[in-house]
């Protein structure tokens, strides 16, 4: 039984990845925001987007990453340093700006995030990203 499960498991994931990386357009911005994920995030928030249990919150199917994409650029641009409540768990690790990173790189990173580990979200766009930054600088 646990061998057709995991069996499952590992076909659910491959069909996954090949849909998303299929999709027209978006393998470009995966790659890219993978490599950009584990240099950055992956330690933190863990190769599978589970996070780390009351430290580092999980990214899979939570409303920060697949609801307001501005909230989540900020998170990015402007770190995070609030208790936050996902799933019952609380989170209090603050996690740092990353002012390093290109608007390109965000823009893939948080694409990345948003159409990995189970999500489907939609793209982040540069556009959103350059417009967020932007409002930092006034």
């Amino acid at each position: 039984m646990n061998k057709i499960l995991l069996t499952g498991c590992m076909l659910a994931c491959v069909l996954f990845m090949s849909f998303t990386f299929s999709q027209p357009g978006l393998q470009p911005i995966m790659q890219r925001g993978k490599k950009v994920y584990d240099t950055y995030c992956l330690t933190c928030h863990q190769a599978d987007g589970a996070g780390v249990p009351r430290m580092n919150p999980p990214l899979i199917k939570t409303t920060y990453v697949l609801g307001d994409k501005k909230r989540l650029i900020n998170i990015v641009l402007k770190g995070f340093n609030e208790s936050v409540e996902i799933n019952g768990d609380y989170y209090d690790n603050p996690m740092p700006a990353q002012p390093q990173l290109t608007d390109q790189q965000v823009a893939d990173v948080l694409t990345y995030v948003r159409n990995s580990f189970g999500n489907k979200g939609t793209a982040i766009t540069l556009a959103e990203v350059k417009a967020e930054r932007a409002k930092l600088k006034k």
